[in-house]
């Protein structure tokens, strides 16, 4: 039947993409702006990159736009990125404003497109702590972790874990709830002081573990900013950078073997 060579045809190939990703460089939870920025960044220079996405469309929150307009805004300092991109934008004195869902599309292709993986519909429920750092993700499909199922999840190493997850910071929360980190809680909107707030202080926040985009404001208590999309962006492309600089090619993974 044809019906069942396409399922066994599904099932291997799925198979085939997924064994490869239990050994990472890096691990990005959250497949939002600067998650796939970062993805992008990391893939293009030939870093083995798996994205982990429990909604089943990635983008977070660049589809809506401003209620639901959907269009964003971004700065121009980030011109060359867009045309790098190949994304279509209008340009105002002060802004670019590119429709959400070609830009959206764009990052998810432009990224998956160098070798980054996007797994979507699966959930991080925990981290995994070696030698007192995190050495990786421990996921589980995003509908069990929805409906509250009791079945156990599985583990993917990685050297450098990336928090992308946007304004709840799931990932941090993991290790705040067990006294190993603090955080803040986001300020009210002020745009102009969050796009500048989530780029510098994006960085290692826990051996192992960084963060990136609105995740940044909910740990340091940074302002929101609504639909602006370039701090998102430069977010992602400098904890890629900062995470880069760690692996070089004759340095050991920082997870060892057990």
């Amino acid at each position: 039947m044809k019906d069942v060579e396409i399922s066994r045809v599904i099932l291997e190939s799925f198979f085939q993409k997924f064994e490869g990703l239990f050994d990472l460089d890096v691990a990005i939870v959250g497949a939002g702006p600067s998650g796939l920025a970062a993805a992008y960044e990391l893939a293009k220079r030939g870093k083995k990159v798996a994205i982990f996405e429990e909604r089943n469309a990635p983008g977070g929150g660049i589809w809506g736009g401003g209620i639901m307009f959907n269009e964003i805004v971004i700065e121009k300092e980030l011109e060359t990125f867009l045309r790098e991109l190949d994304v279509r934008y209008k340009s105002t004195p002060d802004y670019l404003v590119v429709d959400s869902c070609h830009f959206a599309s764009a990052l998810i292709y432009h990224a998956t497109k160098v070798g980054a993986t996007i797994c979507n519909n699966v959930s991080v429920e925990d981290v995994a702590l070696q030698g007192g750092r995190v050495c990786g993700v421990v996921i589980n499909w995003g509908p069990v972790r929805k409906l509250g199922l009791h079945v156990d999840p599985i583990t993917v190493k990685a050297s450098y874990v990336v928090d992308g997850t946007g304004h709840p910071a799931n990932v941090v929360s993991l290790l705040v709830k067990r006294g190993l980190l603090e955080k803040k809680t986001e300020f009210p909107m002020n745009a102009e002081e969050a796009e500048k707030f989530v780029v510098a202080k994006t960085g290692e926040v826990f051996p192992g573990l960084f963060v990136s985009g609105m995740a940044v404001c909910e740990v340091y208590g940074g302002p929101r900013m609504g639909p602006i999309f370039g701090g998102m962006v430069l977010s992602g492309k400098r904890v890629a950078q900062l995470i880069l600089s760690r692996l070089l090619p004759s340095e050991e993974s920082p997870c060892q073997e057990q």
